[in-house]
This record gives C-alpha cells, sequence and structure tokens, in this order.
C-alpha cells in the first residue's frame, strides 16, 4: 500500500510524524485518522494521539476549511457549491463549512466567475449562440458556481 505498511509505530513516534504530517499543511481530521489507519495504529492510541495534536494546535479543523476555502477559490477557481461538497467528504461539520466559506468574498466571487467565463469564451470555437452559451455555462457549474450565477454571467459576457 505505502512505504509505512511494514512498520509499527509507538505512540510517541506515531505522535511526532503526524505532527510533521500537520505542520506540513493543514490536515482534516479525516486525513490523520487515514494516516493512523494506514500506520496500523489501534483506535485507543488514534484517539489519544488525535487529541495531542488537537491541543497542540497541530490539528485544527475551522482552519483547514478556511485554508481549503481559500486554496481553491484563488488557485482552481472553484465555486461554492463544489468547495463545500469537498469539505463535506472530509467530513467537516456544517457550521465550520459555513464559517470557513465567509473566506470568499461576494465580490471576489463574481469577478473570478466573469473572468473564468471570459477565458473559456476565448477558448470556445461555436457558431451557434445557444450551443455556445450552454459549452459556456456547463463548464463554469462543473467548477462548482451556482446555476443562477452561471446563467446571469452567460447571458452578459455572449450577448
Amino acid at each position: 500500500m505505502n512505504k509505512e505498511s511494514g512498520k509499527s509505530y509507538t505512540v510517541k513516534e506515531a505522535t511526532l510524524k503526524l505532527m510533521q504530517y500537520c505542520a506540513y499543511r493543514d490536515r482534516s481530521q479525516k486525513e490523520v485518522e487515514d494516516r493512523l489507519v494506514e500506520m496500523r495504529m489501534i483506535p485507543a492510541a488514534r484517539e489519544e494521539i488525535i487529541i495531542k495534536l488537537m491541543q497542540e494546535n497541530f490539528l485544527n479543523e475551522e482552519r483547514f476549511a478556511r485554508s481549503f476555502v481559500r486554496g481553491k477559490f484563488r488557485i482552481k477557481k472553484w465555486g461554492r457549491l463544489k468547495i463545500k461538497q469537498e469539505l463535506k467528504l472530509r467530513e467537516i461539520s456544517s457550521p465550520i463549512i459555513k464559517l470557513a466559506m465567509t473566506e470568499i468574498k461576494e465580490n471576489d466571487y463574481r469577478s473570478t466567475l466573469y473572468a473564468l467565463a471570459e477565458k473559456k469564451l476565448a477558448l470556445l470555437t461555436e457558431g451557434d449562440k445557444y450551443k455556445l452559451r450552454k459549452k459556456l455555462s456547463d463548464h463554469l457549474l462543473r467548477k462548482g458556481y451556482e446555476a443562477s450565477l452561471v446563467y446571469e454571467v452567460s447571458e452578459d459576457v455572449i450577448s
């Protein structure tokens, strides 16, 4: 599976290893739990390690969610729907997701959506205006933007 599957760890060794893992970049609790399972730690040890990581602020779900939202929005240009879905897959709770989503400012969100639409439009070679609008809208919907916003922006940039 991975390089650690044959080795066994003491709680102290595993804790240090996961402190490094969490220090490299923010991690979700699920990622840490999965890593502990890979390291073949028993449930009691996993719980003890996770509590220690949280107490020492190596593991912080809110911080993880906020940096995840910022990164996916700024770098990958994902929309709110896709970001929320990915956070749910990482087992982040709804209140924390709601808090993290405040990292996206409304005017940045709209300007990013318009910039994405303009960029994609320049790449599309479709003569039919309706097919062009459909291709553009589909692209923006796949990026995770809300349908009402996508149709509004598609209408604006094509007409």
